[in-house]
């Protein structure tokens, strides 16, 4: 679709003053959301040894309550798009932000490990609604050409999260104690909730269609044996033929909900979405680059702390770094990418991503702090810089009527990426360990997972390459120069 084309499909509407201050303060209102959601998912593991003692429990079992989240966001994703079409998606969006307030409260509170799972579990099920519907309200009320500065905006929360997550988790800890990384919460739901009602205008589809419950079904167990076996590949926290046997049947089930996806008149998931090539690229591409979102605080967590034995708040304050380069992201993304144009701006900041990806294996020991924070600043510039670019894209040319259907295909993809990319980390580690015939895990171990995943990333530039030259410029209003 050319730019032309595509900016008559999507004509910029005519807004009001009020509704001009509204559309500016959607992306703070959905970044807000997206911060919760990103810093609970994280902030729990640095907690787990503190929680296990209150709770009468071992660390190892207590991370049930981290997989009974991810599966219940994997679980209930799909049903986002659906859900906010059928009931308005203001609606839906204040009702998850309360919901995922309340259930924060009731993590704080449990007081054996049945009540922190099921807390947890409701937790995630309105996490899975908070974050897609969010980004629905986005994407019908920002205007087209305002939406890659949005997307540098709410890029950044998803970044902060889980470099955040591990430092602010061991200060908690630390000096106060473990129920304050949920009542965290409460303070940022209820602005939440106060912000949508004074700024969010409902956003309903009439004639919605009736939930697609064969589909859900397939989906639903498709991405929750997905997600935990990415999660549980190598980490022995089970048996290898059940491993092997909760990727088939995910696998199996994927395979049928597109045999039914084709047959079915209103899929929950809609497949014909990969027929638009900017929303393709952007999914597959993005995916590879969302590898490094999972993989890179679970290698800095094991090269700072195992490696190099310093304590899991001064590991993540060096992270930290990582989060300063995405805040300055902010400022200059969309001038660069109305310069060079998304095709450009993707496939050479790919490349450049991952390289700064495999120099974190260069770190020794003896690696001045001020050089690995340099790193570390610079590569959450790019790695955000990607991420904006990604996320706008992948919406450029989805009609107004498929926005739904998109978003919620787009958050499933991208729990699975950030899922694998912890997967073929883990599994990158344990295989290096196999071949020195060693048990225990060694620096040269942690390099080997920053190269897997720093190449994985550069190999995305083989999808960005597949780009049309002027792809996304109706976003920006400014010629793509990749002609020139």
């Amino acid at each position: 679709m050319s730019a032309e084309s595509a900016a008559a499909a999507h004509p910029a509407p005519s807004l009001t003053p009020e509704a001009m201050r509204a559309a500016r303060m959607i992306p703070f209102i959905v970044g807000c959301a997206l911060f919760m959601q990103m810093l609970d998912a994280t902030v729990v593991a640095t907690a787990l040894p503190a929680m296990a003692r209150a709770l009468g429990s071992t660390p190892v079992r207590l991370n049930v309550a981290i997989t009974s989240y991810l599966l219940s966001v994997a679980v209930f994703v799909p049903v986002s798009g659906w859900a906010a079409d059928r009931y308005g998606a203001r609606r839906v969006f204040v009702a998850a932000i309360g919901l995922f307030t309340l259930s924060s409260v009731a993590c704080a509170l449990s007081q054996d490990l049945p009540q922190l799972v099921a807390a947890r579990v409701v937790q995630g099920m309105a996490g899975a609604m908070m974050v897609p519907v969010g980004r629905i309200i986005l994407l019908r009320t920002v205007p087209k050409q305002d939406l890659l500065k949005a997307m540098s905006f709410l890029s950044i929360p998803a970044l902060l999260g889980p470099v955040i997550g591990p430092p602010l988790g061991g200060f908690m800890v630390t000096y106060m104690s473990w129920h304050w990384i949920f009542l965290i919460n409460i303070p940022i739901g209820i602005l939440g909730i106060f912000l949508v009602l004074r700024y969010v205008e409902e956003i309903r589809v009439e004639g919605a269609p009736r939930l697609d419950w064969p589909g859900f079904l397939l989906s639903a167990i498709c991405l929750a044996t997905l997600v935990s076996g990415f999660e549980a590949i190598g980490r022995d926290v089970m048996p290898l033929p059940m491993l092997l046997g909760l990727i088939a049947t995910g696998l199996a089930c994927g395979l049928l909900y597109g045999w039914h996806a084709r047959r079915a008149p209103h899929p929950i998931i809609d497949l014909s979405l990969m027929r638009i090539p900017t929303f393709a690229i952007a999914t597959l591409g993005g995916n590879l680059c969302r590898f490094a979102v999972g993989a890179t605080p679970f290698l800095l967590a094991m090269l700072l702390q195992v490696g190099f034995g310093l304590s899991p708040f001064s590991a993540g304050l060096i992270t930290f770094a990582s989060a300063a380069g995405a805040l300055l992201m902010k400022f200059v993304a969309t001038p660069i990418v109305q310069h060079f144009g998304f095709r450009r701006v993707l496939t050479v900041n790919a490349l450049l991503t991952g390289i700064f990806i495999v120099v974190c294996g260069a770190f020794t020991p003896a690696t001045p702090v001020w050089l690995m924070i340099a790193v570390l600043l610079v590569g959450g510039f790019f790695r955000s810089l990607q991420f904006t670019g990604v996320n706008t894209l992948t919406y450029a040319d989805i009609p107004p009527t498929q926005m739904s259907r998109a978003s919620s295909f787009a958050a499933m993809a991208q729990q699975l990426g950030i899922s694998l990319g912890v997967g073929v980390a883990a599994v990158t580690l344990n295989i290096s360990m196999a071949l020195r015939g060693a048990e225990t895990l060694a620096i040269r171990d942690v390099v080997a997972g920053f190269i897997v995943i720093g190449v994985l990333c550069m190999a995305s530039v083989f999808s960005f390459g597949r780009l049309d030259p002027l792809a996304g410029a109706h976003l920006n209003g400014a010629k793509n120069r990749d002609d020139e």
